[in-house]
């Protein structure tokens, strides 16, 4: 990888793994679009690093709390707000998780393409929007329950396709119930966590099992790159949010969308 690659696309994976513009998709597009050679599955898993390393210490006091409670809540039974988090988020993470081993080699497949991430792009932008304009703000981490959950759980299994947007769907359906914006974007952040470590434990397999030769000067790159990028994106998001709301998201994904449409079905 050329050195302005492994910026770009480390920067870029900080970057859109948080903001409701879909990773995936800024992923794929350089490849496709400027024609970039693939960047590999040991670069997959340093960015993966990189994000993780990113929410782990943005969050530290919350996970922490979160941790010890749930493990506390194993042993007495008793139950607190930050271990009902503990297990919203595993509840939430089981359909995605159950969604991605089923339909992973068929989304690779089939579901990669320029049209596909254009149409994503799209309609679960102005699905964003919506959910933003007329959803209601009245509930806080403290009012999730078992079906609040599981919804924005199965929601969460459409980010699997690509141009969707992994944090802006949960975003979209935490909106839609009517959780203020902060909390949604705070439970979406924490969400991330598990499907982080699923996907980057999975690709780690899949480096270790191909034998492949590994550029470690471009891993630390891209793990220090991603990293930094997504504590940033973390902290200006939430800092910002209440402000500025969803409608620049979908403006973005309004524009990227067609000019996708465009070099499909005109160039």
């Amino acid at each position: 990888m050329l050195w302005y690659h492994i910026v770009f696309l480390a920067v870029i994976q900080g970057l859109t793994e948080f903001l409701p513009i879909s990773s995936s998709a800024h992923l794929i597009l350089p490849a496709q679009l400027l024609h970039w050679p693939d960047q590999g599955l040991a670069f997959d898993v340093a960015v993966h690093v990189g994000t993780l390393m990113a929410i782990l210490g943005y969050f530290r006091k919350d996970i922490f709390a979160i941790v010890v409670a749930w493990f506390v809540s194993l042993k007495t039974r008793q139950s607190t707000p930050e271990s009902r988090l503990a297990w919203w988020i595993v509840l939430a993470t089981l359909p995605a998780c159950a969604a991605g081993l089923l339909f992973d080699d068929f989304i690779s497949t089939h579901l990669r393409s320029l049209e596909v991430i254009a149409y994503t792009t799209i309609g679960f932008g102005v699905l964003l929007w919506l959910s933003d304009k007329y959803g209601t703000s009245n509930k806080t981490e403290q009012d999730f329950g078992v079906k609040s959950v599981l919804y924005i759980g199965f929601a969460q299994v459409l980010a699997l396709i690509p141009g969707t947007s992994r944090s802006g769907i949960t975003m979209t359906a935490a909106r839609f119930l009517g959780f203020g914006r902060e909390s949604a974007a705070k439970f979406s952040f924490l969400l991330s966590i598990p499907l982080i470590l699923a996907a980057g434990g999975l690709k780690t397999v899949e480096l270790v099992s191909s034998n492949i030769a590994v550029d470690w000067v471009s891993i630390l790159a891209g793990v220090v790159l991603s990293a930094i990028s997504a504590y940033c994106c973390i902290y200006l998001f939430l800092k910002w949010l209440n402000t500025i709301g969803f409608f620049p998201f979908f403006i973005y994904r309004l524009v990227l969308g067609f000019i996708l449409l465009f070099i499909v079905y005109v160039l």
